[in-house]
């Protein structure tokens, strides 16, 4: 099955060179030129794109606004494209819920790379196995996390892949290094940005109290671990 991306961009000439090269990648690609346009898209009857390339900075309804209500909507994969290479701004976009991000100009190449990757680990694993840290339940092959009482915590695919790969690891820290290399699949040349914003956001939606972390701990100059042993 094709997979179909959205690609939102205001920049005439840049959405159609990236039409092209992606086109030529194989991908089906629809164009929005507003964020009012990609959400339009996003809420018709028609089947959703399996990623959105979402440009941050649009007229009207900038980017980090639909990349908003695009995660009020599910967790529907996203790739932030920016001119903006400043730490604040790459992060704002992360916490807005990008799954990942690239830089203007954008090297098509790399671009396609990362689609793979995010489709390659976003896609439901066939793993039956069922994990648990305090008081979550984590069902693998479902996709799911739930709340002691059968609550569910709405997760992005990343940020499950995210506590699936530290709780699997039954309370062994897992290094930045590996994290990375595991979650993301794809090399990053040490920015762990992408990183520390998808813990804080994890956290925020699983630890009874973020700011003071009891189940998934940062260990200092190494990495992080999910404290197994606060299920018992």
């Amino acid at each position: 099955m094709t997979t179909t991306l959205l690609l939102v961009e205001d920049d005439a000439r840049i959405r159609g060179a990236l039409r092209l090269a992606l086109a030529d990648e194989g991908y089906r690609v629809l164009e929005a030129a507003t964020g009012e346009q990609a959400l339009e898209l996003i809420t018709d009857p028609r089947p959703d794109p399996d990623v959105v390339l979402l440009d941050l900075m649009l007229p009207g309804m900038d980017g980090l606004q639909v990349c908003g209500r695009i995660r009020e909507l599910g967790d529907l994969p996203i790739i932030m494209v920016t001119a903006r290479t400043a730490s604040h701004e790459v992060i704002a976009g992360l916490e807005a819920g990008a799954d990942d991000y690239v830089t203007k100009p954008v090297d098509a190449g790399e671009l396609a790379a990362r689609i793979r990757a995010l489709l390659r680990r976003t896609r439901t694993t066939d793993q039956d196995d069922t994990l648990t840290l305090g008081e979550l339940t984590v069902r693998v092959a479902e996709g799911r996390v739930l709340r002691e009482g059968g609550e569910e915590i709405a997760l992005t695919k990343t940020e499950f892949r995210l506590l699936c790969t530290l709780v699997a690891a039954k309370g062994a820290v897992v290094t930045r290094e590996q994290l990375l290399e595991r979650v993301w699949d794809y090399g990053y040349f040490g920015d762990t940005r992408l990183l520390d914003v998808h813990i804080r956001r994890l956290r925020r939606k699983v630890e009874p109290d973020p700011a003071q972390p009891t189940l998934i701990v940062t260990v200092r100059g190494v990495g992080y671990r999910a404290e197994i042993e606060a299920a018992s």
